[in-house]
């Protein structure tokens, strides 16, 4: 039935110590997330399809929507993975009361910084790969300027080819050649709206490693991150009388997406999670600035405008159904988003804009507790001491709770399995039986306040009461 029925993957100790510990917490951990997925296959084939399309050259647009616990953040870090390793740039952030989409005091901005910070790749995962995608795009481009000077001129020898050698990039003919190169790649950004500037900043960064000047280089990464506060430092240090402002941020996210296929990428994927956060915001009037950005974010990604570039965001049903705060308060927005007639809890459409995440099954959970067992174990290094009816004994207790069928959380379920097993395996003299019947008995049914619920006394309680 499970995974653990053959020999489970060896989890190493340094990723099953971030598992059980992020998961514990109540929060994703951004490493090990293929040792744990379960369930959720139909949602991940619908995500995996918007790769396809930005990697042919379109965008998608998606809103992932669950109750808190439900899985959304884990879901998010999961089409990460998959996006990193199908050779896709990544970026990934939270929104925050200092973190939206717009905002008059730099909120838009400190967005894209985090963004940007966050920007991963498969041999970076774990954030702050602008640097090294720059590096990777000016080498990818010397070796093919090397490749053609050989085949023309022999100027290197076939072996020092294979090597990977190319010419001293202190040589003024080799790097005028490369220039010369790097100007045609990025001829095509320079039509987009801002992309002169960034054109203009990525020749700065090359002539900067190609004569040394590692100075120049780390400020030309400063302005692509938007560090820049005033159009005046940036003149000052860079000579450049453009900056990337709260106004323009989406803009070079366009930009980037554009240029990370001539970097040898295939796509750009930004992750933006807590948009509940927007939902918060106690001003009306920003409000409605922020979902004007989504509107802008959705329409370009529909109709063509941004290339090669997909755009998830997660959030509570609320947060996008509330007519009075919620995205769906804009009514640009909810027109487009709102579910057709045909649609249903049994036979969803995965390829709207709105993927609504569901429970979990019983059988997937089980599957999910079953893999932390084995984690758990082998982190801690002792034999396994739960087999497959003490988990589905646990699960029974978890699902007793009122109202448990609708709104029992795999968070909430992972977080109570984990304290389990760290009280088992500190207590080694303490019964399966034993620890779960404490739960029981902490926890009565009804699961409020002591409150008895099964007696025969609150029964007539409650069949008492009126509203």
């Amino acid at each position: 039935m499970s995974e653990s029925a053959s020999q489970p993957p060896r989890v190493p100790k340094r990723v099953a110590a971030v598992i059980i510990n992020s998961l514990k917490g109540g929060v994703v951990p951004r490493i090990g997330l293929p040792y744990i997925t379960v369930g959720r296959e139909v949602e991940i084939r619908a995500l995996l399809c918007d790769l396809d399309l930005i990697a042919e050259g379109g965008a998608s647009f998606r809103f992932l929507v669950g109750r808190y616990g439900c899985g959304k953040s884990f879901l998010l870090q999961t089409i990460r993975t998959h996006a990193m390793g199908r050779d896709f740039v990544v970026a990934d952030a939270d929104l925050s009361p200092d973190r939206r989409l717009q905002g008059g005091q730099g909120q838009g901005l400190a967005t894209y910084r985090e963004l940007m910070r966050n920007l991963s790749t498969k041999t970076r995962p774990e954030g702050g790969a602008l640097p090294l995608i720059l590096d990777r795009w000016i080498s990818s481009v010397e070796a093919e300027v090397a490749s053609e000077e050989d085949a023309h001129s022999g100027a290197l020898t076939p072996a020092a080819t294979a090597a990977g050698k190319v010419p001293d990039a202190d040589d003024p003919r080799f790097a005028a050649i490369v220039e010369r190169r790097i100007r045609e790649r990025i001829a095509m950004l320079s039509d987009m709206v801002h992309g002169f500037d960034f054109t203009q900043l990525l020749i700065k960064y090359y002539r900067a490693h190609a004569s040394g000047e590692t100075e120049i280089g780390s400020l030309v990464i400063k302005w692509l991150r938007g560090e820049y506060r005033t159009r005046t430092e940036a003149r000052d240090e860079l000579g450049v009388t453009a900056i990337i402002s709260e106004d323009n941020w989406y803009d070079y996210i366009k930009l980037f997406a554009q240029f990370m296929v001539g970097a040898g990428y295939r796509g750009m994927l930004v992750l933006i999670d807590e948009l509940v956060n927007l939902h918060k915001i106690p001003n009306a009037v920003t409000r409605q600035y922020n979902y004007e950005k989504i509107l802008t974010m959705y329409n370009d990604t529909l109709q063509g405008k941004a290339r090669h570039l997909g755009i998830i965001m997660g959030g509570t049903p609320q947060t996008v159904e509330d007519r009075r705060r919620g995205v769906f308060s804009y009514e640009a927005l909810r027109s487009r988003l709102a579910q057709g007639r045909f649609a249903r809890e049994d036979a969803a459409d995965m390829l709207a804009p709105i993927v609504r995440l569901h429970q979990l099954t019983y059988e997937e959970l089980l599957v999910l507790v079953e893999k932390l067992a084995g984690i758990h174990a082998g982190y801690f290094g002792y034999p396994t001491r739960l087999d497959e009816r003490d988990l589905a004994e646990f699960l029974k207790i978890e699902f007793a709770r009122m109202g448990a069928e609708t709104h029992l959380t795999p968070r909430e379920v992972i977080r109570d399995f984990i304290e389990l097993l760290d009280i088992l395996y500190q207590n080694p003299q303490l019964d399966l039986s034993e620890a779960l019947g404490a739960s029981q008995a902490t926890m009565p049914s009804g699961g409020s306040d002591g409150i008895e619920i099964g007696t025969e006394r609150n029964r007539r309680l409650f069949t008492e009461f009126e509203i």
